[in-house]
């Protein structure tokens, strides 16, 4: 959704009201068995945030505070928002003379303990969101190497007429989003 002045709570709570009962702007994903069908781009972005136990965890609980949307340009509403199946959250984002407003729902938790420990989870695009698709955000301890890993693996294409006609804007403001998210998790982990 896409708007002339920045949106106050009461408009972002409606917004997300509104939202609330919607499915999924896409039937044709499921990222998390790694099912993709249609025309979607494939972004993966990741970073190495250090090494050892310590370092995963601080990147676990950077995860849980939402820590990868401390980067200026974008705000999470809210970010005491729990990483739970069906939580909602809206991103909203200022641009040059305009802000976009985008509601997402957690699909999926990951939590895995085996070789290498993983945590995160995957959200959704809902019907007003200016892209369709689904959105991963994990943190990887891999104990072979001790080595901690902050990855971003993001499935989309325009939802939004605005969004088909600004697309090498919208491309390169997702580009930045995963460059400003990765440097957002470093900091945060550190």
């Amino acid at each position: 959704m896409f708007l002339l002045r920045r949106p106050n709570e009461e408009q972002i709570r409606r917004v997300l009201a509104a939202q609330k009962d919607h499915p999924l702007s896409y039937s044709d994903i499921d990222a998390a068995i790694g099912n993709v069908r249609g025309d979607y781009n494939r972004d993966h972005n990741r970073t190495r945030l250090g090494e050892g136990a310590g370092v995963f965890e601080r990147a676990v609980e950077a995860i849980n505070r939402w820590e990868m949307f401390n980067i200026g340009w974008v705000e999470l509403c809210w970010p005491d928002v729990p990483i739970a199946p069906h939580s909602m959250v809206a991103v909203l984002a200022s641009h040059v003379g305009f802000w976009s407003l985008n509601v997402c729902r957690i699909v999926s938790v990951i939590d895995e303990r085996s070789e290498s420990r993983r945590y995160g989870f995957i959200y959704g695009t809902l019907p007003d969101h200016a892209e369709r698709g689904q959105e991963q955000f994990s943190v990887e301890w891999r104990r072979t190497d001790d080595s901690v890993w902050y990855d971003i693996l993001a499935y989309s294409r325009p939802n939004q007429v605005l969004a088909r006609l600004g697309y090498p804007v919208a491309r390169l403001l997702q580009k930045r989003f995963a460059r400003d998210s990765m440097a957002a998790m470093v900091r945060a982990s550190s």
